[in-house]
């Protein structure tokens, strides 16, 4: 049994299934070849029944060994550092590398999540719009200059800015090509489509087991 482990919950509804965020150490795990076992916690009490692991009643958290990660950009930045298949090993590229998923977390996450929550409760003309344009528009620029955000091939920042970008909410705002190739290009990797099922099906074979 490997020694690495993701934790997620047992079941969501079907709404987030495909989004929910253990999917991003799942498809690192993949790129990189790394074996992984998935353990679940009840949903039904999750905001208070996995607090010594998660402190915020979140998932996904993970565990290596003697390691112990929550929060899922700490989770993908660890198991870059096992492959140099998600992070360059030369201290330029593992920088660009780094900066680039601490980007995706604090300068487009920070504004997508709360744009799309207010959206989805019914105030899709939020003051949070103009704000998102711009961050959306200054990420089409850089896309538009190159393929992949470091060293010229995919790394975990892809995967990471990938993963916000495809929220289909925030995929649907504005006309942007670069960005819309781009994540079209990564999202269609081999791994992305494999740990992107198998979150899904995990879900849907719950649903029988809550009757």
């Amino acid at each position: 049994m490997s020694e690495l482990t993701i934790w997620t919950y047992d079941w969501v509804p079907p709404g987030p299934r495909g989004l929910v965020r253990d999917l991003r150490l799942r498809w690192a795990c993949e790129e990189a070849d790394l074996a992984y076992q998935m353990r679940t916690v009840p949903f039904d009490g999750r905001e208070t029944n996995h607090l010594a692991d998660q402190p915020f009643g979140q998932v996904p958290f993970l565990k290596d060994g003697a390691v112990e990660i929550f929060e899922s950009g700490a989770g993908l930045l660890h198991l870059a550092r096992r492959s140099d298949t998600l992070m360059p090993r030369d201290p330029a590229g593992a920088a660009q590398t780094e900066q680039w998923v601490i980007a995706a977390l604090n300068s487009i996450e920070m504004v997508t999540v709360p744009w799309w929550f207010l959206k989805m409760t019914g105030q899709a003309d939020n003051g949070l719009t103009g704000w998102m344009t711009g961050r959306l528009t200054h990420m089409e620029r850089v896309l538009g200059e190159r393929d992949w955000l470091v060293g010229g091939r995919f790394t975990v920042a892809d995967l990471l800015m990938a993963d916000v970008l495809r929220v289909p909410d925030v995929r649907a705002f504005g006309d942007r090509p670069a960005t819309e190739a781009y994540v079209a290009r990564v999202t269609g990797r081999a791994a992305f489509i494999k740990a992107r099922a198998e979150q899904v099906a995990a879900f849907e074979a719950a649903d029988q087991a809550r009757g």
